[in-house]
Formats: C-alpha cells, structure tokens, sequence
C-alpha cells in the first residue's frame, strides 16, 4: 500500500521553518539576560556556566508525542528512561558528564500508577547514566489535559568533563563517524502517528509490517544513551565534537557545531537507514530531504574525529556494542551541512 499523497512534517502538525523563525526571534531576548559566567552561546545542546571555579552544564527537554504512543499502548515505563537518555546525550554533546537530573509530570487527573510507572523509568535512566534523581514536579490541571493524557519534561544537570569537546576545534579534512541509533528515539513522533495510525489505520498491539513485532515495540525502542558508549574516546581526547541527532534531523544538529569557515559533507549512501524509516517512507512518499530533516535515519550521533584517530575511536565505540558508520568529512566553506541526495539545508 502507498500513499499517493506525500507527507510532510507539516502536514503531521509540526511546521519546522515557523519554529526556525521563532528561535531566531527569541534570541534576543535570551542574550539579554547574558552574564560574564555563562560560557556557551545560543543554540547549543546545553548551557554552559562557570561556578566556583567548575563549569557546570545544564539542559532541558521532552519526550514529545511519543508520549501518544506509550498512552495508547499502555505502556509507560519506558519515556522516562528516554527523558533521562535525551538530555544525557545533549550534555555529552557539550562536553558534560550529568550529575543530576529533576522531572516534571504534568496530567489533568493524577493515576498513581501511570506516574509511578514514569517515574520508574526516569529513576532507571538516572541509575544508568549514573546520575542522582534529586526531585521534580508534579502537577495535576484538570481541564488543561483531557482524560489519560499527561506530558513529561526533565532538567539536567552536569559537570564539564572533556574539554576537548566542547572546544569544537573543528578543520577541514576531520571525519564524520555516525553512530548508530536504537531507532526513531523521541523525534517526529507526530509524523509517525500520522503515517501508522491515521493513514494506515494500524493500533499499537498490530504487528509492524514486514518486521512481525508489535508496533509498539517499535516505536517504545529506548532513546540510547551514548555516555558510555563514547566515554573512552572522550577520556582519551579523541573526540573533537558531538551532535546529537534529534529534532531537525542530521542537518538540523549536525550544522550547530560548525564553524562559519568548515562545512560539513555527509554522505548517506554510506549507510542503509533501519527498515521502519524506510517503511515510513515509502508508506508517507516523503521525500529524502524531508526524511533526513525529521529522523535521525538510523544515525543518533556523529562524532567529528581526526583522521589519524579514526580507527582508534571506531574500535572503542565498536567493543561497547554500538555500530558505527564513516559517514562524511569536514571541508572548507560557510558553516553548510551538504547531504548530497537529501541537499535541502540553506
């Protein structure tokens, strides 16, 4: 069965150029408030502060309408793990080891037993990424949610570890190594929805065609946590910058860390994304730049290397069990990410 009408992520609800032009208008208003300790600009995957002497970076995030998939599954034990791992991995990407992290569960009326079952899962990602679960937030609104809905945020907090990545000291002939993902994680899950469960007619318990697992396994894949899978190349010096893939795709996260002069190119033959991408695809008739800018396509972190130190960090990433792809190259140009095939970045 295909779609005859292709999909885009603003069909799913999601307009991602009204979101570009809303963090263009609100950076002002954030550099305002700017104080001679903090130490990251704006658009970073966390912030950075210098206090007593440390530096100390923070983040804040979400699990989005993934959160649709665990009501309709009645499964709930997992986004908070993904919470967790989300906001480890962007820390990470700033250089941070975490050190405690603070949840906030919000829901028009409370069921003890969905919040413990959350919670559950935020307190497994912390005891994972070795992180304390110091407190948080629990809000019951009634008539704000309806029946059965609730939303979930996290607040982390980390120490600056290597320096070397949060330097980014990024030049043209460094290698790109992608990281391979535990699948969609907690990104364009309103596109999913809209595929599998409006357009297909799919439920949850329904076996993922051509996969035979239910789909709600699928889509309930725990976001990977990559603290201890780069740990050793991090500690080693090895790594010169991290982006990790979320909202906005490859392009979207991958063109933070670059630098006005260098221009990242990523070549996606390298690898072949997992099959539910390729099944969304098909089934949404999205094009490949649309694809590349909404999912991670199998890619959940690109670490930039130096070519000497390549087969070193592969290795290293390899023994933690996590596949890896040699999936592009830094070059000389204007802080673009060129994805020829899936080119549609300004």
């Amino acid at each position: 069965m295909t779609v005859r009408e292709p999909l885009t992520y603003r069909d799913a609800g999601v307009d991602l150029e009204a979101a570009a032009v809303t963090k263009r208008r609100l950076r002002e208003l954030v550099e305002s408030t700017r104080t001679e300790a903090v130490q990251s600009g704006f658009g970073s995957f966390g912030g950075r502060l210098a206090v007593g002497g440390e530096e100390i970076v923070t983040s804040a995030d979400g699990v989005g309408t993934k959160l649709e998939v665990a009501i309709r599954s009645g499964r709930h034990d997992t986004v908070g793990e993904d919470l967790v791992n989300h906001c480890v991995n962007d820390i990470l990407a700033e250089g941070a080891t975490p050190l405690a992290f603070l949840d906030y569960f919000a829901c028009g009326e409370l069921d003890p037993d969905v919040a413990v079952e959350v919670v559950r899962g935020v307190a497994r990602g912390c005891r994972s990424n070795g992180c304390a679960l110091l407190g948080g937030e629990t809000a019951e609104m009634p008539g704000f949610y309806s029946p059965g809905a609730y939303d979930l945020a996290g607040f982390i907090l980390g120490r600056m570890a290597f320096r070397e990545v949060a330097a980014r000291d990024l030049r043209a002939g460094d290698s790109l190594l992608g990281l391979e993902s535990s699948g969609i994680h907690t990104n364009g899950f309103s596109f999913v929805r809209q595929v599998l469960f409006e357009r297909l007619g799919l439920e949850a318990a329904d076996p993922w065609p051509g996969l035979g697992v239910p789909v709600a396994d699928v889509l309930l894949r725990v976001h990977r946590s990559y603290l201890e899978v780069l740990r050793r190349a991090c500690e080693q010096g090895r790594i010169r910058a991290l982006a990790h893939v979320t909202g906005g795709g490859i392009p979207g996260n991958l063109g933070r860390i670059l630098p006005a002069e260098i221009d990242a190119i990523v070549d996606i033959e390298s690898w072949a994304p997992p099959p539910e991408f390729r099944f969304l695809a098909e089934q949404s008739g999205a094009p490949p730049e649309e694809m590349y800018r909404v999912f991670n396509m199998g890619i959940g972190m690109i670490a930039v290397v130096s070519p000497e130190d390549l087969d070193a960090v592969e290795a290293a990433i390899r023994e933690s069990g996590c596949g890896t792809v040699r999936c592009g190259r830094l070059v000389e140009g204007s802080g673009r990410v060129r994805m020829p095939g899936a080119d549609a970045v300004p």
